[in-house]
């Protein structure tokens, strides 16, 4: 699951992200299901290492998209509540959930003012998602949100362009079609976050980050890039279709293996709730 594009695991669809960009995740929701790496299970895992997902906490996941990180939690026996703006995503978070057997509840609404109550949630999570966000409102929610005490973890989990490898070559293609594109190139490491956190007076802030490899067959990597924002999530039909052709055609001249071995960064910060 990756990119800087859309946070998304679930972006919420419609609002203004990077350089004014708005990429409508509604329209990326089926193949976002299907094809889309979820959060690996080595995060919940060093999450709750740290204490932050142990059974019954009762958990926010803020733009949770077709709920691959409230799943995690979900499994662990966390209450959790999932909240996007995307009915599409939702609705395909509650077959997932089904299919996994987990229970989430999910709210659609903006994860600036969830409607939720005060401080009445252990952790507030975000996924993929926390650079679509009005980010300064996007922290006083949580902070509102949080108990005495509670926890916040931002996550990403995104594809790494390397020279000469398969993601490269696949965001030059985006690119082509996308030129405005602003997470082309990146490293996947998100300081920008921490200031955030600091800024809106949360503590004890600390980030980890950790590398695997996600295999994708090209059926698959096709359908995963098709999800992305500046492809499905911003393109019209044709240019969605040309530009799911024209990387077929390159992953069959350039990178014949399939299935393929995509290099992914986990990045995750976590943080104490305001005194």
């Amino acid at each position: 699951m990756s990119e800087r594009d859309e946070a998304g695991k679930g972006g919420p669809a419609g609002e203004a992200g990077p350089a004014g960009c708005a990429p409508d995740f509604g329209r990326t929701a089926s193949d976002y299901a299907l094809h889309r790496a979820g959060f690996p299970v080595e995060l919940i895992d060093r999450l709750a290492a740290r204490g932050i997902a142990a059974p019954g906490a009762r958990v926010v996941d803020l733009g949770t998209g077709t709920g691959s990180l409230a799943r995690l939690f979900a499994g662990r026996g966390c209450i959790v509540t999932g909240v996007d703006i995307a009915a599409a995503l939702l609705a395909q978070a509650r077959r997932l959930d089904r299919e996994a057997g987990v229970e989430v509840a999910y709210v659609q609404a903006p994860a600036e003012a969830t409607g939720l109550p005060d401080g009445e949630f252990d952790v507030v999570s975000a996924g993929q998602c926390w650079h679509w966000f009005d980010r300064p409102a996007a922290a006083r929610e949580v902070a509102r949100l949080l108990v005495d005490g509670g926890r916040v973890v931002i996550a990403h989990f995104d594809w790494l362009p390397i020279e000469g490898n398969v993601v490269a070559a696949t965001e030059e293609i985006i690119l082509s079609y996308t030129p405005t594109w602003p997470f082309a190139g990146r490293a996947g490491l998100y300081p920008q976050w921490l200031t955030d956190l600091q800024t809106a007076g949360f503590t004890a802030i600390e980030s980890f980050s950790f590398d695997l490899a996600v295999p994708y067959s090209h059926e698959a990597w096709v359908g995963r890039v098709r999800a992305s924002a500046p492809v499905s999530g911003t393109l019209d039909e044709d240019g969605v279709r040309s530009c799911s052709d024209e990387l077929t055609k390159m992953l069959h001249e350039r990178f014949a293996e399939d299935p393929l071995s995509v290099p992914h960064r986990l990045w995750a910060v976590v943080a104490n709730a305001p005194a």
